[in-house]
């Protein structure tokens, strides 16, 4: 789910949903950087003085020899460093017989009205050799498609791709009345569609209407994957945090009854043959109501791992991440996995499947994006590799070392080759965003960020 919201808060000191927002973000300071470096630099060290899937083609291939292979002699390559099409954050990537589209996502604006103001959009581009270079099969603002959006999820089925959920982050006057853009409107605020439509598309260029009004709630940053034949639809969140608008002006009893709903998360679950006919699995699964968690298929499993239920510290200064792990085998019965996976708690990252292990890497963290790829046979239990995300050359000694590269809110897609045995994740665009200005640089954090969503490409695999 969008981390910026977080980090606009911080920076203009909007925090004020607690008595101390100062004591709250240097209690934070810690509270999630990486464990294993957390604790190797804490030794000798004070406190006081820190350093700092949508569906993708899933299966197993296990005639081949190379089947179980030591991740730690992966590497990570740049397909591109800079791509056709542009900076964003929030997209969606699709695997779809062998062809790579990319659709959606938001960027940030140079000077934004309210947090979170972006440009939306809903161009789809197509890649013929796993991301080296791209076509463009439909332009931004396309009126005859779906609409323009971000934090939605598409997945594959069949011969079509399948677009579901996501938000728009739609301008508003706060006094009812005045159009945002009129000069007469003295405060512009988020009033942002939530959808839950349904499309789906061969080409990525000709997309379908499903339904336009699915029997779950709109929603964004929810999770989708594709088990049994069946798309399933699980989690997310609705409405734009009233947290984000004005704190205290939240839905209340005690406060005004009038104000703006506070956001709201789900862990209902939902399946579906063809996008058109839903049936509910579950009104409430047994895992906590949340959004931007990871999800994976693996060994006839639907597996959601970690993200949020929230955007801000409580008055403790914890953090509304997660690090647990469930697993499914009809979206219905779910069994806990881990209460804690080894990583540190996180919304925003990803997680695919790589030669009969999982793999999962960046995410949003306070006060670093956690570096390290984790992986595991299980689900359970998680080794770190020796390599970085992206190449991130992070160190146990040095929280901060190597993660200014590290993304949260980008896409993947896993890839086989059938023939061959070769298996690869891919990476796609992302949110660098951040609430602290580097020393030194000559602007606004606006101006600083503007330029921190990526529209570069990777191969986490072997050569």
């Amino acid at each position: 789910m969008l981390r910026s919201t977080l980090l606009f808060l911080l920076v203009l000191g909007c925090c004020h949903a607690t008595a101390n927002a100062k004591s709250i973000f240097q209690y934070t300071q810690f509270a999630h950087i990486d464990d294993v470096a957390m604790q190797k630099y804490m030794v000798g060290k004070s406190a006081a003085r820190p350093s700092s899937t949508k569906h993708k083609k899933r299966g197993v291939h296990k005639r081949h020899s190379n089947w179980q292979r030591d991740l730690n002699q992966a590497t990570w390559q740049t397909i591109q460093y800079e791509t056709e099409w542009s900076k964003r954050a929030g997209l969606q990537v699709v695997n779809l017989r062998g062809k790579f589209f990319l659709m959606g996502g938001r960027s940030p604006v140079l000077e934004p009205r309210f947090p979170n103001e972006s440009t939306l959009y809903n161009d789809v581009w197509v890649s013929h050799n796993q991301g080296a270079s791209w076509h463009k099969v439909q332009d931004n603002s396309e009126s005859s498609s779906w609409p323009a959006r971000a934090y939605f999820k598409v997945v594959s089925k069949g011969n079509y791709m399948y677009l579901v959920g996501g938000q728009n982050f739609k301008p508003a006057c706060a006094v009812p009345g005045i159009p945002a853009d009129s000069p007469a409107c003295p405060q512009v605020i988020p009033a942002s569609d939530f959808f839950n439509d349904v499309w789906r598309s061969k080409d990525g260029k000709n997309w379908q209407l499903m339904t336009a009004n699915a029997p779950w709630q709109g929603r964004a940053g929810l999770m989708v994957e594709v088990l049994n034949n069946r798309i399933y639809v699980f989690g997310g969140s609705a409405n734009d945090d009233c947290a984000i608008i004005d704190p205290t002006s939240c839905q209340n009893p005690n406060q005004d009854p009038n104000g703006p709903p506070p956001r709201e998360y789900f862990n209902d679950v939902w399946s579906s043959g063809n996008g058109v006919h839903w049936r509910l699995e579950s009104s409430e699964a047994a895992w906590s109501k949340r959004a931007g968690g990871a999800t994976l298929v693996k060994d006839r499993h639907i597996y959601l791992l970690g993200g949020e239920f929230g955007f801000l510290p409580d008055a403790q200064g914890n953090l509304p991440y997660l690090n647990d792990v469930w697993k499914s085998r009809n979206g219905k019965n779910w069994v806990r996995v881990t209460d804690a996976a080894q990583w540190s708690p996180r919304p925003g990252h990803q997680c695919g499947v790589l030669y009969g292990k999982m793999a999962c890497f960046g995410g949003f963290g306070i006060p670093f994006n956690p570096p390290r790829v984790w992986v595991s046979s299980d689900g359970k239990d998680w080794n770190s590799l020796q390599t970085g995300a992206w190449n991130a050359a992070y160190s146990d000694f040095d929280p901060s070392a190597g993660t200014d590269i590290i993304k949260y809110d980008f896409d993947i897609v896993e890839y086989r080759n059938w023939r061959t045995g070769e298996q690869a994740i891919y990476s796609f665009g992302g949110d660098r965003e951040v609430f602290f200005l580097p020393p030194g640089f000559p602007g606004t954090i606006e101006q600083f960020n503007f330029n921190r969503v990526d529209n570069d490409v990777w191969r986490f695999g072997f050569d």
